[in-house]
């Protein structure tokens, strides 16, 4: 058996309607740790950002509280598609702009990394930046315009 030589990484950002303590985003907040665990617990799953509470609700990329960063590995594309839209998250992404921001520019960036690999925030906000001014690459692509495996 081959052993997979690229994992795919990505990363998602949102804008919150209000902190993340305010009772408008109770109901997102009640889900995380569900959530977390049915992507922990997900085949293909590999790695997410998280602290030591389990999520990354306290990491912050910019000096806006506001924005909440979401990164992972999977070992596929397909498997980080199955997760997304056929599991219970798809009522997560379904009631999205009942806690978010609705975004004119993506929020999503996904690309491919070497197995074993852990990306930085840094890195996926690069990546996501790169994608927002340049369109989908090999460096960094989404759903809809997915780039192959490296070969």
């Amino acid at each position: 058996m081959k052993k997979t030589q690229y994992q795919l990484a990505q990363i998602n950002i949102a804008h919150m309607i209000a902190p993340i303590d305010d009772p408008r985003l109770a109901d997102f907040v009640a889900q995380l740790d569900a959530v977390n665990q049915l992507a922990d617990n997900s085949s293909g799953f590999v790695w997410r950002l998280q602290t030591d509470e389990g999520n990354a609700t306290d990491i912050r990329i910019e000096a806006d509280a506001s924005i909440l960063v979401n990164m992972s590995v999977w070992a596929s594309i397909e498997t980080l598609y199955e997760f997304a839209y056929k599991t219970a998250h798809v009522g997560v992404l379904r009631d999205r702009e009942r806690w978010f921001e609705k975004s004119d520019i993506p929020t999503l960036a996904l690309w491919w990394v070497s197995a074993g690999t852990v990306p930085s925030v840094d890195e996926g906000m690069q990546r996501l930046e790169h994608l927002r001014q340049h369109g989908p690459s090999d460096y960094a692509f989404t759903f809809k315009e997915q780039h192959p495996v490296p070969s």
